[in-house]
């Protein structure tokens, strides 16, 4: 693998419901969102049981060559949920006759290996995304297993694109602090957290990364080579924050597999470093800054739908209120960004009103009025795929422009 840096700011909000409002519901089952496979059917070459839950309809997984029949998987979510409704993609398989057909999803409270209770039997079409089907009971678990009982008559492979699982997200809960230095298949990663801003850097041709941690997920960009290779990926820390495990992607994750894997295992509560790397939000600022003139920044979290910081996020724009004292002749631009989920013209509205409270922060702490403007762009500007919760993740984002 080959990597770039980039600083985000992004602005996704949690699931807080008001008095009144309907819970939105979200797929549950997203590597996005933090779930992972803990028991994997065998697969064939990169077809692997992770492109299951990518939210790329183009990558999905196969078995090895007649292996067909009664393939299993079990996914564990990032906290027990109750999944209201299934979706399966088979629109991109191989062949006719290869797409799942026969399909049992059950739920367990109790572990991956025990405890599961059938929520859904279904039957699906060969080549059709977006196969829906209400669960027929109510289960609250963390671990949904998933059987492929058969195809459609191929007798080399069974292949299955997408599975989605639908239910209310709850609020994240904080996780304790994760920084440190993590031993991984890349060397080790020297990583920081600052707030829910979290960057570092690892021992592999120039290796950096930077994201925004929500709960256990973190969702991130990596550079490698001086900038020469970049791509998004995603860390999922472990509930006592000691270790990871996550996927990367080259250049974007729309409609592709997984390019690779990293996990980790925390060796040290020293952050420690590399030669490449500054070791603080405010130095990787400074640097983007000082040598584009643009810098996105990680960290930055608003309620949903909504321009009201949260205070978690707070330490991510202190960084940048030290940044304007140690560069005094410097004036930024504040740039809103937003995904696709909504009209064009909320969007537009939103992206406003969001970088204004970025704006309107920075003046509370002490930057000059006459040093800070903001813009909106909306949705107009994406920097990766809005089909993917990921993609959309990085095109919420606040940028700085030095003028």
């Amino acid at each position: 693998m080959r990597i770039r840096f980039a600083v985000f700011l992004t602005i996704a909000g949690m699931a807080l419901v008001s008095r009144g409002q309907v819970a939105q519901e979200t797929n549950l089952l997203a590597l996005g969102e933090g779930a992972l496979p803990v028991i994997e059917a065998p697969s064939y070459g990169g077809w692997l049981p992770v492109n299951l839950i990518d939210d790329a309809p183009g990558s999905g997984w196969a078995c090895p060559e007649g292996k067909i029949a009664n393939n299993a998987f079990v996914f564990e979510m990032v906290a027990p949920a109750t999944i209201s409704a299934f979706e399966f993609d088979t629109g991109g398989i191989d062949g006719d006759g290869r797409g799942a057909k026969d399909v049992v999803v059950e739920m367990s409270a109790v572990s991956k290996d025990a405890g599961f209770e059938q929520v859904l039997q279904a039957s699906l079409a060969d080549r059709k995304d977006g196969q829906r089907f209400a669960a027929s009971k109510s289960v609250q678990g963390s671990w949904v297993r998933l059987t492929i009982v058969n195809n459609h008559g191929d007798a080399a492979y069974t292949e299955l694109m997408g599975f989605r699982g639908y239910g209310v997200k709850l609020a994240t809960q904080p996780m304790g602090a994760i920084s440190g230095t993590y031993q991984t298949s890349y060397n080790n990663f020297h990583i920081r957290q600052q707030g829910t801003a979290i960057m570092g850097c690892y021992e592999h041709d120039e290796g950096l990364f930077s994201g925004t941690v929500e709960g256990r997920v973190a969702k991130l960009t990596w550079t490698q080579g001086g900038g020469k290779s970049h791509g998004p990926a995603l860390f999922v820390f472990m509930p006592d924050g000691k270790s990871f495990r996550g996927y990367w992607w080259y250049d974007t994750d729309k409609n592709k597999a997984v390019d690779g894997e990293w996990s980790g295992t925390r060796i040290s509560a020293e952050v420690g470093g590399c030669p490449h790397w500054s070791g603080s939000v405010e130095g990787e600022l400074k640097k983007d800054l000082a040598g584009t003139g643009r810098a996105r920044l990680y960290g930055i979290l608003f309620d949903t739908d909504s321009a009201r910081l949260r205070p978690e996020s707070l330490p991510t724009l202190d960084e940048v209120v030290r940044l304007m004292a140690s560069e005094p002749s410097w004036s930024l631009t504040v740039e809103g960004h937003t995904d696709s989920t909504s009209t064009p013209a909320h969007n537009q509205t939103l992206s406003e009103q969001r970088a204004k409270s970025v704006q309107d922060y920075l003046i509370s702490k002490g930057v000059s009025t006459s040093r800070l403007t903001s813009v909106g762009f909306g949705q107009s500007r994406p920097v990766a795929d809005n089909a993917t919760e990921l993609g959309r993740a990085q095109n919420r984002r606040v940028e700085l422009v030095k003028k």
